[in-house]
């Protein structure tokens, strides 16, 4: 017994998609998604889509990472290696800069991608609309909205007549 994963609907042109996005966002549904085969700007907006985390995951690696090259200079120099060299302090700001800009990078660097690949689900090695009958087009030029079974508002019957009149075209089941 083949389980649904949900309806997949095709849009000629993007303006058709973004409009049916809309359309889609303003019915209430909520498990649903837009496939194209390029960037489309401002299609997130259309969908109600919130902004990314990611930025903010950034921004605290580096937080992160200068903090912990400061901390790593006034230990080795301040607390575990004390040493005076030419009157030099035990630590200043200026001389652990070097290290602290290199570990804010690099701890960015790390929290971007990991905070990218663990919101995204990554890496994913099978969706159900790898199965779709279009996929073909659907990596070339089509677009397509999916919404999930999975969705409170999801009805076989009433979601494949809402996904026609947005203009919807090859409207197909999706398997899991």
């Amino acid at each position: 017994m083949k389980k649904t994963y949900g309806l997949i609907a095709a849009f000629d042109t993007v303006p058709a998609l973004y409009h049916a996005c809309e359309q889609v966002r303003d019915a209430g549904f909520a498990d649903w998604d837009a496939i194209t085969p390029f960037p489309v700007h401002g299609l997130d907006a259309a969908m109600g889509m919130r902004r990314s985390r990611v930025p903010r995951l950034s921004l605290t690696g580096g937080i992160i990472g200068f903090c912990t090259g400061m901390t790593l200079i006034w230990w080795t120099g301040a607390s575990d290696y004390r040493l005076i060299v030419g009157g030099k302090p035990l630590f200043s700001p200026m001389f652990a800069f070097p290290v602290s800009y290199e570990l804010t990078i690099l701890f960015t660097a790390f929290a971007t991608i990991i905070g990218m690949f663990v919101l995204n689900r990554l890496p994913m090695h099978y969706h159900p609309v790898q199965k779709a009958p279009q996929l073909t087009r659907l990596l070339d030029d089509r677009f397509h909205i999916v919404i999930e079974a999975a969705d409170p508002k999801f009805n076989a019957a009433a979601t494949r007549e809402f996904l026609a009149s947005i203009g919807g075209q090859d409207i197909a089941e999706l398997e899991d």
